[in-house]
């Protein structure tokens, strides 16, 4: 199925960089709310910075979030340090394509990361992206709604 992604993993903790590098992928575009920070907190978790850090020496990375508002977007530049798009629109491919153009990537040497397959893997897909599912990265503390949502999303990937 299309929207299935090319690795469904519980978080990105356990993304097997070694593999990634074997498959010739060198650039990480990851989603941002749920994926990399809890969802609208502005704030990476200390073992999320040290991930990125040991991630960082054979990777290039980047964010792309869907997220528009500006105050939150200011929150997150002030804490990261690799380039960030945000108002992407994802699943469309347009801002995206851009910013992989811009910075030289090639879709078969990218990884597409995150947390919904109807936005980050079929976004991924249709780049022709190696895409990775993980589930939220704050999913012990969420609503039970949100959890249920997540859950229904993903039948679609099965």
């Amino acid at each position: 199925m299309f929207l299935k992604p090319d690795y469904n993993l519980k978080n990105i903790y356990e993304i097997n960089l070694e593999e990634l590098k074997s498959l010739g992928i060198k650039n990480l575009l990851f989603d941002l709310d749920s994926t990399l920070m809890a969802s609208k907190s502005g704030f990476y978790a200390e073992k999320t910075l040290n991930w990125l850090e040991q991630v960082k020496k054979d990777f290039s990375i980047a964010v792309i979030s869907n997220n528009h508002n500006e105050k939150y977007i200011e929150k997150v530049k002030a804490v990261s340090d690799f380039p960030l798009v945000f108002c992407a629109k994802k699943p469309d491919t347009k801002v995206t394509k851009e910013f992989m153009q811009s910075c030289n990537m090639k879709s078969e040497e990218t990884a597409f990361i995150g947390d919904r397959p109807l936005t980050d893997v079929l976004c991924g897909k249709k780049l022709g992206c190696t895409t990775i599912l993980v589930d939220s990265i704050s999913a012990d503390i969420e609503k039970p709604i949100v959890r249920l949502a997540r859950k229904l999303e993903r039948c679609c990937i099965r």
